[in-house]
């Protein structure tokens, strides 16, 4: 029995777009706590941390999306919610 690979593309810009997406994904997470709990110590360092690579030379390489405008909208989101 054969496997077939289910994702088509490029396997390292599939890679690239999991990364981000799971970068995304934590954010979400770490202002979500921060919303509920404004001195969760814990939260704030991940956000930052999380800032710092979307920031950063190896996001750039990621991707050619704005790593700025992807903060703005990621807390405009939970901001709204």
């Amino acid at each position: 029995m054969a496997i077939v690979n289910k994702q088509a593309g490029d396997p390292y810009e599939n890679l690239a777009n999991a990364v981000i997406a799971q970068a995304a994904e934590d954010y979400r997470a770490a202002l979500k706590k921060i919303k509920a709990h404004p001195k969760n110590k814990d939260a704030i360092d991940e956000a930052l941390r999380i800032e710092r690579f979307f920031r950063s030379g190896w996001y750039q390489t990621f991707t050619s999306v704005d790593g700025e405008c992807l903060i703005r909208r990621l807390q405009a989101e939970i901001r709204s919610s």
